[in-house]
């Protein structure tokens, strides 16, 4: 695995790859890869023969009184945890090298980023969107990998894709779990031990919805109101949002019918926390993704 820490470079190892015909996957992070990350560059892996991951802790997602100076950082430890998964290149660049003195352009999907996550942190989809693009305009691949967990991001990206006619084809990966069903995150580092235990309310949570819902309730604002009073039982707990939108425009749903999504928002201590669930309403049985 060859680490780049350039743009130069990283596009002339990305246009070398693709001249010689290799088809490459790109598995973008923040770093304190864990397994859920790992998954993204095992999906590359199967689809691609040539994987770029990237490592970098983006500033321009995180508010001013947000965690980008305490987020965790560990290149050591995610280099060693990618070296045995395939990876052609680890691109790493630091921040002058992103975003030069005078920078001044940014990319914003109007519309999906001021809601859910978007009313909480204002401006940090724009981030996101910014960096996705730069990034994906350094790399070049023909397939990037994201993870369900960050569904609005995803739906985002997938947006700015389509409107901006990328070449990159986008693709959403599972949440990866653990097995009290809290799902992976690099923020789960934060929590303290009677915090880490409390935050599988927002899994148990989902999972007695789902069961609401397989018993044929289709009321958004009954669903909603039970899953907040779950997640309140949780003396550690402080919701920020529970929400039943459509998946695709993240407009509030009035009953459940069509593609829906259950975003939740909670924060345990001073650590904020998403998980979400993908409900198909049909004419059969419903089809959830959880």
């Amino acid at each position: 695995m060859e680490t780049i820490h350039t743009i130069d470079w990283m596009k002339q190892a990305a246009r070398q790859a693709r001249d010689a015909g290799e088809v490459l996957g790109f598995v973008p992070t923040m770093g304190a890869l864990h397994e859920g990350h790992l998954s993204l560059v095992r999906a590359a892996r199967e689809r691609c023969s040539r994987v770029v991951v990237s490592l970098f802790v983006n500033p321009k997602q995180f508010g001013p009184k947000e965690d980008f100076a305490r987020y965790p950082r560990d290149f050591d430890g995610d280099r060693a945890k990618l070296e045995p998964e395939g990876v052609a290149y680890l691109f790493a660049p630091r921040a002058e090298e992103m975003y030069p003195a005078g920078f001044r352009t940014y990319v914003t999907v109007e519309g999906l980023s001021e809601r859910l996550c978007g009313k909480s942190r204002p401006g940090h989809f724009r981030g996101v969107t910014t960096v996705v693009l730069k990034l994906l305009e350094i790399v070049r691949p023909h397939f990037a990998f994201f993870g369900r967990k960050d569904a609005q991001q995803a739906r985002i990206i997938r947006q700015m894709a389509g409107d901006l006619n990328l070449d990159t084809e986008m693709v959403v990966c599972p949440i990866v779990r653990e097995a009290d069903g809290l799902a992976l995150s690099s923020r789960n580092a934060y929590l303290h031990a009677d915090e880490r235990r409390a935050a599988t309310v927002l899994y148990r949570s989902l999972s007695r919805a789902r069961k609401l819902i397989e018993q044929g309730e289709r009321s958004v604002s009954l669903l909603a109101g039970e899953i907040r009073k779950w997640i309140e039982a949780e003396r550690r707990a402080m919701v920020d949002y529970v929400e039943i939108v459509d998946a695709d425009t993240f407009e509030p749903k009035l009953d459940l019918r069509g593609r829906c999504l259950v975003a939740l928002a909670v924060l345990f201590g001073n650590t904020r926390l998403i998980d979400n669930m993908i409900i198909e309403i049909g004419e059969g049985q419903p089809f959830f993704e959880l």
